[in-house]
């Protein structure tokens, strides 16, 4: 009985984790997400997140390539709402990355990162 209810907490746990993750990602919306990259990231990151976009050749170090998966799979929901709303310093990266909290709203922002998830980097979290 022991046994049955240890295997029992076990899977309610995993579950909450996994229903956890899931939600996170489901915070924003792609094509939203969409109208915000195209309007706000693709100068730096270019409009398929290669880092390419018209700005970047004034940009030193350039900016990140968004559609490396590997990359871009190791880095958590909330690490990509920090450095999308308060720059790349705030998580000792670029501070060519500019912090977006005062043009984006903390939705919008969430749309940005789904957007990056669904449709540039075709990949989820990972995890550590």
């Amino acid at each position: 009985m022991k046994k049955l209810l240890s295997i029992a907490l076990l899977l309610i746990m995993t579950l909450s984790v996994a229903a956890t993750i899931s939600n996170a990602e489901e915070k924003g919306n792609a094509a939203e997400g969409k109208v915000q990259y195209d309007n706000i990231c693709a100068s730096c990151h270019g409009a398929t997140g290669k880092g390419d976009g018209v700005a970047s050749a004034a940009l030193d170090p350039k900016p990140r390539d968004l559609s490396d998966a590997a990359y871009v799979s190791t880095l958590s929901n909330e690490h990509l709402y920090k450095v999308i709303s308060e720059g790349g310093p705030a998580v000792g990266l670029s501070p060519m990355m500019a912090a977006w909290s005062g043009v984006l709203s903390e939705q919008q922002i969430w749309d940005v990162i789904a957007y990056i998830h669904k449709d540039i980097c075709k990949c989820e979290y990972k995890g550590n």
